[in-house]
């Protein structure tokens, strides 16, 4: 699979953590900074990031802040994205299972190495389950093409 990263300061080193794993686990990585952790903010890299997977470049996308939140307020921001911050495996099977989630958005602040390994995972590997969530992820999408209509 390809997977574009991004990270702002903060996520840095996550970022870098994840990146790595990915590849090892067989999938192509394309890493679009940040490239220290000398402050930078994070809608530069949520936009680089979104836009790959908006326009179809790359199959999903990992975004790395503080938090998570200002990651994903900014991808969602971009068409055919859906961007959310998982906490733990969870939610991150659950955003890929009935959501269709093809932006993970982390938290370098509150999540272990460990912790994100397995969410990782998880969310690499679980299926989107369609049905009943496929007519609501439609209705996402209908509603971003009456939005864009009204710009």
């Amino acid at each position: 699979m390809r997977v574009s990263i991004g990270s702002d300061h903060r996520g840095f080193h996550l970022k870098e953590q994840i990146a790595d794993y990915l590849r090892k686990s067989g999938h192509q990585v394309e890493d679009e900074g940040a490239r220290t952790t000398e402050s930078a903010d994070y809608p530069d890299f949520a936009r680089l990031v979104a836009k790959k997977v908006s326009e179809g470049a790359v199959d999903r996308g990992v975004l790395i802040c503080g938090t998570g939140i200002g990651m994903a307020i900014t991808a969602n921001k971009y068409p055919h994205v859906r961007a959310a911050t998982c906490t733990d495996e969870v939610t991150a099977e659950i955003s890929r299972r009935h959501n269709d989630l093809n932006v993970l958005c982390l938290s370098a602040d509150m999540l272990s190495p460990r912790t994100v390994e397995r969410m990782i995972d998880v969310w690499m590997t679980t299926e989107f389950e369609g049905g009943r969530h496929q007519r609501r992820v439609d209705k996402i999408g209908d509603l971003e093409k009456e939005l864009d209509k009204e710009t």
